[in-house]
């Protein structure tokens, strides 16, 4: 059966793309969850035309996350945290902490996109990878400085 996908679903495919799938999943999956619509010769073009709307909008939308990606990879955010004498953190450095620091520059992430190589426990620069997509990953640096309290 052919459907038009309203969601990214996985192993089937991604919303707004038409797909052959069996006749049962169709009904007892796809459409009791809204996920999809079943595609008939009548409603085709319509569909057609959908899918070429879809496309526009993904290609916009490309183009500016990979506008992001170029303006994030040459970011540095500073981040301060308590410290012990010999410089270590009393914790490490949080995704949340990033995505705080960024929102201050200006930049809208979310903290499920932000990924550490390993965890921030010590004072300098590190590198935090945000992943806008799976092909574009550029790296903040994080420059972390240590507060003492007396």
């Amino acid at each position: 059966m052919k459907v038009f996908l309203l969601k990214d679903i996985e192993n089937v495919g991604m919303a707004g793309q038409m797909v052959n799938v069996t006749d049962g999943y169709a009904a007892n999956f796809l459409f009791p969850r809204k996920l999809a619509q079943k595609v008939v010769p009548g409603n085709e073009q319509f569909y057609a035309l959908k899918i070429k709307k879809a496309e526009v909008d993904a290609q916009i939308l490309s183009s500016k996350i990979a506008m992001l990606a170029e303006r994030l990879k040459d970011t540095k955010i500073s981040i301060k945290k308590r410290m012990h004498d010999d410089g270590k953190l009393y914790g490490s450095v949080s995704a949340d902490e990033v995505v705080a620091a960024l929102k201050d520059k200006g930049y809208a992430v979310n903290k499920k996109q932000i990924d550490f190589t390993k965890a921030i426990r010590s004072v300098g620069e590190h590198k935090a990878i945000v992943k806008l997509s799976s092909k574009l990953l550029p790296e903040v640096t994080v420059v972390v400085v240590g507060v003492t309290e007396q």
